[in-house]
């Protein structure tokens, strides 16, 4: 079976891997020259569904509740399993109790002393805080390059600056996001910076409860942190703008100082296509599949996406297989 996969984000690499890890033979197609243009290429990779349920649907912890078990067996190595910590200064104790309350029971709560046994570098700036100890993360620019170097190594064809390939294919899957002007979504741009300080240690992803921009601090080693992120109901692309540099940056320095000396080494944007509902979607017109729709979930939840789109090839397969067995 010959299946097509459009659009090398996060989702297209992930269904490309699950398919022909179920034995397909599988096409990707990409019209940008490279990753750098994904959505997924920005994201902060966190694999972690508990601290997502505060804002999303129960349905996307689902989801993504065996996320890095997935990423794991695609990748050996990559998956952090350090758990993530929440912190809040003491004048928004309250925002730190409803988050609690909002997260179900897969945290644990810390004292000031916890927190600094925890993360050494954050002694006495916290007195209470949330760790979600099943959370895991990584980095997601080496996740998508490592899905892609195996892909070419199980023999897929990827076509990167190409908009259309020869050849019949039994399926298309069109994981494309904005790209796809698919009927019902938006663009949510999301602002990220990455800083480099030697004067900060952290081994987790670190989020600061705010009520105006609740922030995340991912590492990513050597000295690097992600820094994120904002969410603005528009699907206008560009710089980061000062204003939310400013509040990034801001709130980076309330959970460290050390922040404040850190060399502002990237800047970027990116649009994330999001239904009304903020949960993706996979959904099948004939012979084509769309997954989309991930808004800010993409690596948590594009192991689940494209094992459903998967299980629709393949139960659609094995159905026109009985069906032409049983008609002769």
């Amino acid at each position: 079976m010959r299946v097509l996969v459009r659009g090398a984000g996060v989702a297209g690499l992930a269904t490309a891997w699950e398919l022909t890890h179920r034995g397909a033979e599988v096409t990707l197609l990409e019209r940008a020259a490279d990753l750098t243009q994904a959505a997924s290429w920005k994201a902060g990779g966190m694999l972690a569904p508990w601290c997502e349920s505060e804002s999303a649907p129960e349905i996307v912890a689902r989801l993504g509740a065996n996320a890095a078990e997935w990423w794991d067996a695609a990748l050996p190595g990559q998956v952090q399993r350090c758990g993530t910590l929440v912190v809040a200064q003491p004048r928004d104790a309250g925002e730190l109790e409803r988050f609690a309350r909002r997260t179900g029971g897969h945290h644990q709560w810390l004292d000031a002393v916890g927190i600094a046994r925890l993360e050494p570098a954050l002694a006495g700036r916290f007195r209470r805080g949330l760790c979600y100890a099943e959370e895991a993360h990584l980095d997601p620019r080496k996740a998508l390059e490592g899905l892609v170097s195996q892909l070419k190594s199980f023999g897929v064809a990827i076509n990167f600056g190409q908009v259309e390939v020869a050849g019949h294919f039994d399926f298309e899957i069109d994981c494309t996001g904005m790209a796809s002007r698919r009927t019902g979504l938006r663009g949510v741009r999301g602002e990220m910076l990455l800083l480099a300080s030697h004067e900060v240690e952290l081994t987790r992803p670190v989020r600061l409860i705010h009520p105006r921009f609740p922030l995340y601090i991912v590492p990513r080693g050597d000295g690097r942190f992600m820094v994120g992120a904002t969410m603005i109901e528009s699907d206008a692309s560009g710089p980061v703008t000062a204003r939310s540099m400013m509040e990034l940056l801001s709130a980076a320095y309330a959970v460290h100082p050390g922040f404040g000396e850190a060399g502002v080494i990237e800047t970027d944007a990116g649009v994330r296509p999001a239904y009304a509902d903020n949960v993706p979607r996979v959904t099948r017109d004939g012979r084509t599949i769309s997954v989309n729709g991930f808004f800010r979930h993409g690596l948590l939840l594009a192991p689940a996406m494209a094992q459903q789109a998967a299980d629709m090839v393949f139960a659609t397969t094995q159905a026109r297989r009985l069906a032409h067995e049983a008609h002769h």
